[in-house]
């Protein structure tokens, strides 16, 4: 079964190219996007219409409603049946989106995470007052996840802190020790290319968008529903709208915060992409990422 992955950064223009190619070969589309996966989160996430979508079958998009948790399992069983319909259709199947985490974790296979305690987290966030210790301390016990880790990256060292104090052991080698085999044999895998200042000004412009379409008033119909414990009411275009209605910043400014966080994401993002997978990515610009894609559908 022939089978691809799109990567980008957000706003890189993903999920127009994966439409397109659809459309082009009667492919099916799994996305990789942890905020369309909710219900009722449509201008947030910024995920395709219905119009949009038309007859080309989605999956991953629509899945739970925002106060329902999930991890990277519900992921595998979104791809397994994606696979399965792809494949009794004799269709193509298209990964997209910018959550790469999950499309790793399918490549490469996914360890156990323990639960955190409470106590555990107190001691890491104590620890992080001196994040340059902890870089220290992970640079010196466990030089294989230092070396492909962006120097103060908060994000990681929390993560990588809290195994470590949780389990008494180094987390590349817990990791690797409780591995589970890999759920994606073979993927050919693909990245827009999007200079920066641009991908900053299609930031700028999408966010403008999302707020014309009504981001204030789904936020506020979120919260009404759900309050603001969901995790996903933290996610950005939603936690900056809450600070708006909060009184926090003005409208002009939350437009500016949602934009900055959004290309912050982005060059994540990018990170991300360019550190943690092992195969070699096929890099270009959207229009010719499409001609590079052609041959493997």
């Amino acid at each position: 079964m022939k089978q691809v992955a799109i990567l980008g950064p957000t706003a890189s223009g993903k999920t127009a190219l994966a439409l397109t190619l659809a459309r082009r070969y009667k492919g099916v589309i799994l996305s990789l996007d942890s905020l369309a996966l909710y219900k009722e989160i449509d201008i947030a996430s910024a995920k395709p219409t219905l119009e949009e979508r038309g007859d080309v079958p989605h999956f991953g998009i629509d899945v739970i409603t925002p106060d329902m948790p999930f991890n990277v399992t519900l992921f595998f069983d979104l791809y397994r049946k994606a696979k399965a319909f792809a494949k009794e259709k004799g269709q193509p199947l298209i990964m997209v989106g910018g959550t790469s985490f999950y499309l790793k974790a399918m490549l490469e296979g996914m360890s156990e995470k323990p639960p955190i305690s409470t106590a555990t987290k107190a001691r890491v966030q104590a620890a992080l007052e001196d994040i340059a210790a902890v870089q220290t301390l992970a640079q010196t016990l466990d030089p294989v996840f230092a070396a492909r880790t962006e120097k103060f990256d908060r994000y990681r060292l929390e993560k990588w802190l809290e195994l470590y104090y949780e389990t008494g052991e180094i987390p590349t080698a817990f990791q690797a020790r409780t591995l589970q085999a890999p759920l994606i044999d073979s993927l050919p895998l693909f990245e827009i290319e999007v200079e920066r200042a641009l991908l900053r000004e299609r930031i700028k412009e999408r966010t403008q968008g999302m707020l014309a379409q009504g981001l204030v008033t789904e936020v506020q119909s979120l919260e009404e529903r759900y309050g603001r414990k969901p995790a996903c009411m933290k996610a950005i275009g939603i936690k900056e709208v809450l600070g708006y209605l909060d009184g926090m910043c003005s409208y002009e400014q939350m437009e500016i915060d949602i934009a900055t966080h959004t290309a912050q994401l982005a060059k994540r993002q990018r990170t991300f992409n360019k550190t943690q997978f092992r195969q070699p990515i096929i890099k270009k610009p959207v229009d010719a990422l499409a001609q590079a894609i052609s041959p493997y559908m």
